[in-house]
């Protein structure tokens, strides 16, 4: 009988040690993931921004720019924003060191901040767009974008990037919700007293 229990033994604990080592594995598919899905909206992010602070337009209509409208402005800012934490966030990621409970709250709720924050920056600029290029009747605003045509592509073009990359952020709050909530163990089942 102790023979048999000392097999069962090894048994698991060779289990355990599988189990460890694809745990090890995955952990450093989903780290080498993360840390490629935080560098990638750096380069989105500042593609956006360098497009958008280059748009200015002057011709015999007037001239335009990007900081004559604060949607822009603000989607300028969300995307500078979002490139400084990315490569901060790439790079702390990057070392590999033991993620703590502390530091995954950390990232979960930066990611989520940050996530909104260049959604709004996005909605807010194609809002804009859409009135820029259809105008509106109800209040006599005629479209801008027949007069500022160079100006309205690349306002397209930046926020379409700007979208890329708020693709990017949900995933990485995906990951970094799974990166925390997996920390914690799953609830104890409720047991019914009357059946006891």
């Amino acid at each position: 009988m102790k023979k048999g229990s000392g097999v069962e033994a090894t048994r698991s604990s060779m289990q355990l040690t599988v189990s460890d080592e694809e745990f090890e594995g995955n952990s450093s598919i989903l780290c080498t993931v993360e840390t490629f899905m935080r560098l990638l909206p750096i380069g989105l992010c500042v593609t956006a921004l360098v497009i958008m602070l280059k748009n200015s337009e002057e011709n015999e209509y007037g001239s335009v720019a990007y900081t004559d409208i604060g949607a822009f402005r603000y989607m300028v800012h969300a995307n500078g924003i979002c490139a400084g934490y990315s490569l901060i966030s790439a790079v702390i990621v990057a070392l590999r060191r033991p993620s703590t409970i502390p530091r995954a709250w950390t990232f979960f709720v930066l990611d989520q901040v940050l996530t909104y924050l260049i959604l709004a920056a996005g909605a807010v600029s194609a809002e804009v767009l859409y009135l820029a290029e259809k105008g509106d009747t109800s209040t006599a605003w005629s479209s801008a974008c027949g007069s500022f045509g160079q100006f309205c592509h690349k306002v397209t073009a930046s926020t379409a990037i700007t979208f890329f990359a708020v693709v990017c952020y949900v995933v990485l709050s995906l990951i970094s919700s799974y990166k925390l909530f997996s920390k914690y163990d799953a609830p104890a089942p409720l047991t019914n007293p009357a059946k006891a």
